[in-house]
């Protein structure tokens, strides 16, 4: 009998023995499913951080700077010296140049009319009515046309003459302030010149600094020679244009008061003829 029942009890532990190790077997595939899908979503989640990563530091390296800091950046790595120099002469630059173009807009007028108006007074022997239309009109033709007129008394020669002469001060007048706009157009790249110079001379000092002359050595000198170059021909060109356009408006409101001074006299002459016979 006690062999029986510890035969009963060797294969009910034997039983549960296979049982245990089958069900440790079927587990095991399982655990290892978990497991492997557990280090997948913790590799895409990685994945998923560093293209997010990758992405920002893009968006951080590609955003364009602003064209006030770019040229910041470039006036400084210049020579902020020669390119305050440069920018001063800019700015002294183009303050005479929109001066004399607000001058030489409200110096042009219609001289035809004014002419005609002045015309009209005379064939009605109103000399100073025609002396008020002068005076009371801007610009260098009725400052011409008013001189002529206050000597119309005293003969035609002392008229072409007062004229001729008052003329050449209203000419000097629109001419003012131009040989300053050319010494900044010649100063500009002068300085910029100058700048490259420097730029050399830096380079070659940091080539004896080093004992080497690679590119990364030079590249601090020859950027300071370029960008002043540059930085000064860029300003000589924007006077350049300015000083062109103000010389073509000199040169018409000349050529005006040449044509006005002509039809002026011719019109005294017809008043002497009628009025002073």
């Amino acid at each position: 009998m006690k062999k029986v029942f510890a035969f009963v009890a060797m294969m009910g532990l034997l039983t549960f023995g296979v049982n245990q190790t089958i069900n440790a077997q079927e587990e095991a595939p399982a655990v290892e499913e978990v497991a492997q899908e557990d280090s997948a979503a913790v590799d895409s989640i990685a994945a998923v951080e560093d293209v997010e990563a990758e992405t920002e530091a893009e968006e951080v390296v590609e955003e364009p700077k602003g064209l006030h800091k770019m040229l910041k950046v470039k006036f400084i790595e210049g020579s902020a010296g020669l390119m305050a120099l440069d920018a001063v002469a800019m700015i002294f630059g183009l303050a005479l140049c929109i001066e004399r173009i607000i001058f030489l807009s409200l110096s042009e007028i219609n001289s035809n009319k004014l002419l005609k108006d002045v015309q009209a007074a005379l064939d009605n022997g109103d000399v100073e009515g025609a002396k008020t239309i002068c005076r009371e009109t801007r610009g260098p033709v009725a400052s011409i046309c008013y001189q002529g007129l206050l000597r119309i008394d005293q003969g035609l020669d002392v008229v072409e003459r007062s004229v001729v002469s008052y003329g050449s001060v209203e000419a000097s007048k629109l001419e003012k302030n131009l040989s300053w706009i050319t010494l900044f157009i010649a100063m500009s790249p002068s300085l910029g010149f100058l700048g490259t110079v420097i730029g050399m001379v830096q380079a070659f000092d940091d080539i004896q600094k080093a004992g080497d002359i690679s590119p990364n050595v030079v590249a601090g000198g020859m950027k300071v020679a370029l960008i002043t170059t540059i930085f000064g021909i860029i300003v000589a060109l924007i006077l350049q244009v300015f000083y062109n356009y103000i010389l073509s408006k000199v040169e018409a409101l000349n050529t005006d008061m040449e044509d006005s001074s002509v039809s002026l006299l011719d019109i005294i002459v017809e008043y002497n003829i009628k009025f002073k016979k």
